[in-house]
């Protein structure tokens, strides 16, 4: 027990410095951050709505604003800054006496100030506090196993962030990087969680073997479905912005296996950590046993699962769904349309990978667990007299 808490103590502390070495990791489009501008926590203290419009729902015009620094090298100067409405719910912000705002105050290197911007509400703070309440809560309840699972939270962010996305940026292609990405995740958050053990290594063989047939699948779902990366959000703006090179479609592929690809690893460890629980306790079962044992825990889950990512999907199109349902548009139209489409392949290609990686998990399980034992023949209670009787018999 001592050996495997110190080893469990070194893969804490190796991920932690792994995770502060991703956090001080310099990417070149950290260079491209306006240096001139001074961003800061701004008091908003007196608004004038006289040239507000209203035009039905939406509002447009000018918002003036008496707004205070509250922190930074500007803490305590008030400025008087116009906000203007466009008329678009999804990029206008309205400012009310009290509000929080986010302050940009651009200046020259003397100091003096060019420009000062309201950008929108100030919600960092409070990002902030739910991130903390989210950990406190995650520590408190799961113990050391909870510093793991945050541990690996903090790791996939920063990997995400610090690696994958600059390599989209620099035109890497998308699907083997995505993938090199996912087995990296994959194991280490799995061996972090449950150490360089046989667990370890049939839930992470498991998941990657779903993870695969999710990403064969969506790489011919996408042209099969005509599908492009257009469909994601900002997709045309990051284009038209000086990324023409990209592949957008196969940003899109990737995007499918790397979201579905939690779903799969917690579903191979769910089958994993069952099969090597039934081995410890009945270190005499047979492989064809523990195969079926793992297929039947599968079965229990998966259902659960594959409906996670419908929900999951689906609820991220929910107002779509609402607009063609209000406008009467017929279900061929509907699951015609791109974005509807797109958003079926997300969840069949994901739930393909789902359903193939509890059998996947419990063929790997069943040799693993059960290698170097030695095999017996399967016994059945007899019902006729009490006993047991092989297959043969």
């Amino acid at each position: 027990m001592r050996s495997i808490c110190r080893r469990d103590f070194c893969m804490v502390m190796a991920f932690a410095l792994l995770s502060v070495c991703l956090w001080y990791l310099p990417t070149q489009y950290d260079q491209r951050v306006d240096a001139s501008a001074e961003r800061c926590r701004g008091r908003v203290v007196e608004v004038d709505d006289s040239g507000l419009q209203r035009h039905a729902i939406i509002k447009v015009g000018s918002q003036q604003l008496v707004v205070e620094a509250v922190d930074g090298r500007y803490a305590g100067t008030r400025f008087s800054l116009g906000n203007q409405l466009l008329g678009r719910l999804d990029v206008d912000k309205v400012f009310a006496p009290g509000d929080d705002a986010l302050l940009v105050i651009t200046h020259h290197p003397d100091g003096s100030i060019i420009a000062v911007t309201a950008q929108d509400h100030y919600r960092i703070g409070l990002e902030l506090w739910l991130l903390g309440l989210f950990a406190l809560l995650l520590l408190c309840f799961g113990g050391w196993t909870g510093l793991k699972a945050l541990l690996s939270f903090i790791f996939t962010g920063l990997v995400l962030w610090k690696i994958f996305v600059p390599q989209l940026l620099e035109g890497v292609p998308p699907i083997p990087l995505a993938f090199g990405i996912v087995a990296l995740l994959t194991g280490g958050i799995i061996f972090l969680v449950a150490g360089p053990t046989r667990l370890g290594v049939v839930a992470f063989l498991g998941a990657m073997l779903g993870v695969g047939t999710s990403s064969l699948l969506a790489v011919w779902a996408a042209g099969a479905f005509h599908l492009t990366g257009a469909v994601m959000p900002f997709a045309e703006t990051l284009l038209y912005s000086g990324y023409a090179h990209l592949d957008i479609t196969g940003i899109y592929v990737a995007a499918i296996f790397v979201a579905a690809s939690g779903a799969v690893m917690d579903l191979a460890m769910d089958v994993a950590a069952s099969q090597n629980e039934l081995v410890h306790r009945n270190p005499g079962i047979t492989r064809r046993e523990a195969l079926f044992s793992g297929i039947r825990v599968g079965r229990a889950v998966v259902g659960t699962m594959t409906t996670t990512l419908l929900l999951a999907y689906s609820g991220g199109y929910l107002t779509l769904l609402m607009a063609f349902m209000a406008q009467g548009v017929p279900l061929t139209n509907l699951f015609n349309l791109l974005y509807v489409a797109a958003e079926v392949v997300k969840t069949l290609a994901g739930s393909f990978g789902l359903i193939l990686v509890a059998p996947f998990t419990a063929v790997v399980g069943s040799l693993v667990y059960t290698a170097g034992a030695q095999e017996r023949p399967a016994t059945q209670t007899c019902v006729v007299c009490p006993g047991t009787v092989t297959e043969a018999g």
